[in-house]
């Protein structure tokens, strides 16, 4: 199917009236998260999901894990169930003692294991809570695969046990469906996610809610006609009209793409109908802006956010502080860091690769203390090489000299090869600045070893700074170093040369030299002929 912008843009504007046919019972969005668009906060891409599961303690009923939800080796979380002494005051307080118990207990059967025999263990935990499955209500079934978000392929597996025992009484709620297809399209699974919606639409389950939860399984995966068949489907249902949640797909899906013009068309049709924006539109757009590095634009929906109703929550600020960083606007970065501080400390380390990016790129005066206060935050396994080559160059322009070899030394030992001829030149410039010679020698030959990116600049630094300090022998060995390499020498190579022996007084270096510079037609310096008259 080929979808022009004419086609697109009428079926965008043929939905207006999109809460016509709301008060069919089945199309209202009953799922916390259908209500407020959360699981569309940002346009984070979900990487691979890796833990770290030391033995369960039997006595405080803790496990931690380490979730990768954002990339890298992600936030250690510590999963907790309540105390015993809390349990049965209230209905709700002993569903959400249940749910953490099984979530342990379901997560550290999971986790660090080969897949048959996780597999095997979910299972079993699972045929033992039968009856818990059975008796429970929806409210428990959907805060359950809430929880196992962080854990997709179990939430998955959880999901897939119910639906094999509908039979022994277990009921699947219409927000499990719509979750699960999400969670599978993160997962790149899309067979299962239309599989799953296929499963709902002959269980009578065709809603506005399980409709979104395919068009965000397609989103996931950049499927953007896929995406736009499911919404024209939608719209066309006798009984099923699309809400602020599919619109915010929409939003999600234009944003991802850099299609801002689709974009804002979508945000002009939210704003004319009876829809009102969510913070999820609002942080929807804002991610779009910042995909596109609209910068001026992403500052203009938050202050129509923060004009409007709706309060800004802590992704928005997070947004915001990654904009920021990619804009160069410290002063901006700075005051949402302090917004959300906390947070960004302990769960969103790449945002701490961003704002050190920052930095290294601005002429702040204070920049090398801000950088090292926030690399404190970062632990190893979180550096990256990128991260490496910025800090040598930082510290190099700083002459700070004791910092840019620690940067040269983590790069070598995690085999970073530096192919940007400018880095170099900003290193080597700091050695001459700092007349660290012995330095620059040492350096050298690591980075001809480690294929690091060579020009003739170095050997002609080497050879000025041995020079200058009058080791003449050890200035000339550079030339051999330059032919091992295929640097020929050039006329400024051997003006070089010239210039020490002429500083020094070596007069049959010198007429050797000319004579050299004569056959390779380089010519004679000016001065040569008064120095020998």
């Amino acid at each position: 199917m080929r979808w022009s912008y004419l086609r697109f843009k009428a079926l965008i504007r043929s939905s207006r009236s999109v809460r016509r046919y709301h008060h069919h019972p089945r199309c209202r969005p009953l799922c916390p998260d259908e209500r407020t668009g959360s699981f569309l906060p940002s346009f984070r891409t979900t990487g691979p999901y890796r833990t770290d599961l030391p033995p369960l303690s039997t006595a405080n009923r803790a496990v931690t894990v380490r979730c990768c939800c954002s990339g890298g080796d992600g936030e250690e979380l510590t999963l907790k169930t309540a105390k015993a002494g809390r349990r049965g005051k209230g209905k709700n307080s002993g569903t959400v003692d249940m749910i953490s118990e099984l979530v342990v207990e379901l997560v550290a059967a999971a986790v660090g294991s080969e897949p048959e025999a996780a597999a095997g263990r979910v299972k079993e935990i699972l045929e033992a809570e039968l009856q818990i499955f059975v008796a429970s209500d929806r409210d428990f079934s959907v805060r359950l695969l809430n929880r196992l978000e962080r854990w997709p392929e179990l939430a998955l597996r959880v999901f897939n046990w119910k639906r094999q025992r509908i039979d022994d009484g277990v009921s699947i709620a219409i927000e499990e469906y719509s979750k699960a297809m999400s969670i599978a399209g993160r997962l790149k699974q899309l067979d299962l996610a239309h599989e799953l919606f296929t499963e709902a639409c002959s269980r009578g389950i065709q809603t506005t809610s399980t409709y979104n939860g395919l068009m965000t399984a397609y989103m996931y995966n950049g499927l953007t006609k896929k995406v736009l068949s499911i919404f024209e489907d939608l719209k066309t249902h006798p009984h099923c009209s699309p809400n602020i949640v599919t619109y915010n797909i929409l939003l999600s899906v234009f944003g991802r793409s850099m299609l801002v013009d689709h974009m804002e068309m979508v945000y002009g049709v939210i704003l004319e109908s009876n829809l009102t924006p969510n913070v999820s539109t609002y942080n929807t757009l804002i991610a779009g802006y910042i995909t596109a590095w609209m910068w001026k634009d992403m500052e203009k929906i938050f202050e129509q956010m923060s004009a409007g109703n709706v309060k800004p929550d802590t992704d928005t600020y997070l947004l915001l502080l990654r904009g920021y960083a990619h804009w160069g606007r410290l002063d901006k970065m700075e005051e949402m860091y302090e917004l959300v501080k906390d947070h960004v400390n302990k769960r969103e380390l790449p945002l701490i690769r961003a704002m050190v990016c920052a930095y290294c790129k601005s002429s702040d005066f204070n920049r090398v203390r801000k950088i090292e206060e926030l690399m404190k935050l970062l632990p190893q396994n979180e550096h990256r090489a990128w991260l490496d080559v910025l800090l040598i160059r930082v510290y190099a322009q700083e002459d700070l000299v004791e910092g840019m070899e620690n940067s040269i030394s983590r790069a070598f030992k995690q085999n970073t090869v530096v192919v940007t001829a400018s880095v170099m030149r900003s290193i080597i410039s700091s050695y001459f600045r700092c007349n660290a010679v012995d330095n620059l020698s040492s350096f050298v030959k690591q980075a001809e070893s480690a294929g690091w990116k060579l020009c003739r600049s170095i050997y002609h630094c080497l050879m000025v700074m041995y020079g200058a300090q009058c080791r003449l022998a050890e200035m000339e060995n550079v030339l051999d170093e330059m032919k091992t390499y295929n640097f020929s020498p050039t006329k400024k190579t051997f003006l070089i040369l010239y210039k020490v022996y002429a500083k020094y007084g070596k007069r049959n270096e010198m007429e050797r030299l000319l004579t050299i510079m004569c056959k390779a037609g380089f010519g004679i310096p000016l001065d040569a002929l008064s120095f020998f008259s």
